[in-house]
């Protein structure tokens, strides 16, 4: 840890979270209560405690959003209300930021575990050739695999991302084959930049594979760019339904 703490004297590290009032299918997600809570206060103690980041921004179109952050003592900045991704949201923002390393803290997740944005943070530190890293987990419920709510990812030997995809990768016989060689894995959708790098993928076309997956990381590889993906036993619950936010109180509760 001594080598990465020596980097990190050297470099800086500031979290982004996206954050919109307009979601299609919870509407004003960002504030909906947990625990006395507003969700967006819980991801930004979340990823305050990862170690290895600096500071943390939401990155906002909305002005109840904005005022709520600045109420519990977080900091916001405004961005436009026309971007296409959260990507592009913090985009915006971190081109006014001096940090080196960038990362994107997705807004629905409430419980995000820090230890997880660190990891995903640790292989920038240590290779300075990274671009772009995220991180996957082991599927391990069927209906998961299946799920197009549920992104999976499949990587080389290397670790580097191959494709992401909503539909089932690799091939649906992987799940719960005793002979398959190929473990599926879900994407979760935390994301770590250079700060130059992140200002340059904004600033291109969203690209085919994009558009149709409705993801996009895929502008990343359709230009040709790597993305590491690390591994991690965290699965944390997106907030998407409001029975995905049922269950966070549930589990909030028995905190």
């Amino acid at each position: 840890m001594s080598g990465v703490s020596d980097i990190l004297d050297k470099m800086t590290v500031e979290a982004f979270i996206p954050a919109r009032y307009a979601s299609t299918r919870l509407h004003g997600k960002p504030l909906a209560d947990i625990g006395g809570k507003p969700m967006i206060e819980w991801v930004c103690e979340r990823a305050t405690n990862a170690s290895l980041v600096e500071a943390v921004t939401v990155a906002t179109d909305d002005e109840r959003i904005f005022k709520v952050v600045t109420a519990f003592g977080g900091r916001a900045v405004m961005t436009s209300d026309r971007h296409r991704s959260g990507t592009d949201r913090i985009a915006e923002a971190a081109a006014k930021s001096a940090a080196d390393i960038i990362v994107n803290v997705q807004g629905d997740e409430p419980l995000i575990e820090p230890d997880m944005i660190d990891a995903a943070i640790r292989p920038m530190l240590e290779d300075p050739d990274l671009l772009m890293c995220t991180l996957k987990t082991p599927i391990e419920v069927e209906e998961e695999y299946l799920s197009p709510h549920s992104v999976k990812v499949v990587t080389d030997s290397s670790g580097y991302a191959l494709y992401f995809s909503r539909s089932p990768i690799p091939n649906h016989k992987a799940f719960g084959d005793a002979y398959a060689t190929v473990e599926p894995f879900k994407h979760i959708g935390l994301y770590v930049y250079r700060r130059d790098f992140l200002l340059k993928l904004a600033s291109l076309s969203q690209t085919p594979l994009e558009r149709i997956e409705k993801l996009e990381q895929l502008r990343a590889l359709e230009n040709g760019y790597r993305i590491r993906v690390v591994e991690t036993p965290f699965s944390p619950i997106s907030v998407d339904t409001e029975e995905d936010l049922l269950k966070v109180r549930h589990l909030v509760e028995m905190i």
